[in-house]
């Protein structure tokens, strides 16, 4: 009784381990014979143009910021924002009353010098005279020496004292101009024809003036017929911008439109921006500035933002696929870790010239060698497949430059060839050399299908 339980169970179990082995033997079946559906498309010769896109905003070539040289309080403000002026037109009025005085005071001040060199002048002439005729009589020894020198002393005071005279002339001549180009200061004329752009002061306002201090910004004027859009440019992209080349231009204000520029200026310190990567840690981004000529009129203002595409290389009659053929995949290895190794330190020992210990250190040195690669591990290649009848065949590829469809390949590929160019995961994951493969619909055109079928 026992034995024929035994026998049941091992029957039993034995069937299920042949139904198990039979499953995975169709799995791999299977697996081995699955065919990857893909799309391809002919390698051609193309022309590409690549592209560095940043963002910035829209400016004027030439604006001016107002700020007055002096402080007081505006009493004329006769324009509004938005205001076109033309050059010489009054823009701003300061209170001129405290500059009106200290120009009077100055003036006097002048009248009061140029009194005190007349003055000067006279007793000059007074000691000249007195001087020459004591010289001749001390020549006739009429005099005494005490007496001649005295007065020679107040003739060299009175020339003293007219060189004075005539410096305090100089100074307050000068405080009088100071004081007359601070009066001027008070009255603001527009320095260009153009838009008051930004108005930020009101009439009434005491403004702080920019001699010794930063200053008041009272308004900006710009000339909006000529506008040039400011964006920022990473450190790794800006090496390959140049003055000169060509840009398209969007600007969020002008939907379904495209405006062209050229490239006038590049900074040439940087801009440091901060990045917040995740974690909410901030970190500098380095940025430059440059300057995109907009060849176009329009009514643009100020501050608008814009997505500018700079071409920075272009690339005629170029061998190119499509950018989403292009992948990585790891390179085959040759041969086995040690392989090398082991013929050098056997033939060595054929040959009788090496020691054990000498064997020793030469299998030691390339088995670190061996498992410092082993530890880098291979670096991936760039890879594209190539539709050879049914199935696939890896190719490396060096790549060139790219735009937003296609990518130039300076290696690895002929004209006319097939290349597979979709689906994602086929050309990312799936595919191997050697892997079946069939041409079938892409997935939007394979749902469009379905729809039409219903």
């Amino acid at each position: 009784m026992a034995n024929s339980k035994k026998r049941r169970k091992t029957v039993v179990f034995t069937g299920i381990g042949l139904v198990l082995l039979a499953l995975t033997g169709v799995a791999m079946f299977k697996k081995r014979d699955v065919v990857i559906t893909i799309q391809a498309e002919k390698v051609g010769r193309r022309t590409i143009t690549e592209l560095v896109v940043a963002n910035g905003k829209i400016q004027p070539v030439v604006q001016v910021k107002i700020s007055p040289e002096v402080s007081g309080e505006i009493i004329e403000l006769p324009v509004k924002e938005g205001q076109i002026v033309q050059k010489g037109d009054l823009l701003v009025k300061i209170k001129p009353d405290f500059y009106v005085a200290s120009k009077n005071q100055a003036e006097a001040n002048y009248k009061s010098s140029l009194a005190g060199q007349a003055t000067a002048e006279a007793n000059l002439r007074r000691a000249e005279a007195e001087f020459k005729r004591i010289q001749d009589l001390f020549r006739n020894k009429l005099v005494s020496n005490s007496t001649f020198d005295e007065i020679k002393a107040s003739y060299d005071v009175a020339q003293a004292q007219l060189t004075n005279s005539e410096h305090m002339v100089e100074m307050a001549h000068a405080s009088l101009a100071s004081s007359e180009e601070q009066l001027a200061k008070t009255t603001i004329t527009s320095p260009l024809t153009g838009t008051v752009s930004k108005l930020n002061s009101q009439l009434g306002e005491r403004v702080l003036g920019t001699v010794q201090n930063v200053g008041t910004e009272i308004m900006t004027i710009a000339d909006l017929n000529e506008m040039e859009s400011r964006v920022d440019i990473g450190e790794i992209d800006v090496v390959l911008i140049q003055p000169g080349q060509n840009v398209r231009l969007e600007v969020d204000a002008f939907k379904d439109r495209k405006f062209s520029g050229i490239v006038t200026e590049i900074a040439n310190s940087s801009t440091v921006a901060f990045a917040n990567m995740g974690g909410g840690n901030n970190q500098e981004a380095t940025k430059f500035s440059v300057k995109i000529r907009i060849k176009e009129k329009e009514s643009f203002r100020p501050g608008m933002s814009c997505t500018a595409e700079i071409e920075t290389r272009l690339r005629t009659n170029a061998i190119a696929v499509p950018f989403a053929s292009v992948t990585t995949r790891l390179p085959k290895e040759k041969g086995k870790p040690g392989d090398k190794a082991g013929t050098n330190v056997t033939a060595a020992a054929t040959n009788g010239t090496v020691t054990a210990t000498n064997m020793a250190e030469a299998s030691g040195t390339n088995s670190m060698r061996a498992d410092k690669k082993a530890k880098e591990g291979p670096k991936p290649i760039e890879v594209v497949f190539v539709l050879e009848g049914d199935h696939v065949k890896m190719a490396a590829v060096k790549t060139g430059i790219s735009d937003d469809s296609y990518m130039e390949i300076t290696e690895g590929l002929k004209e006319g060839e097939e290349v597979v160019s979709g689906g994602y995961r086929a050309i990312s994951r799936d595919l191997e050399d050697g892997k079946k493969a069939k041409k079938g619909p892409a997935a939007g055109e394979k749902k469009a299908d379905e729809r039409k079928e219903l």
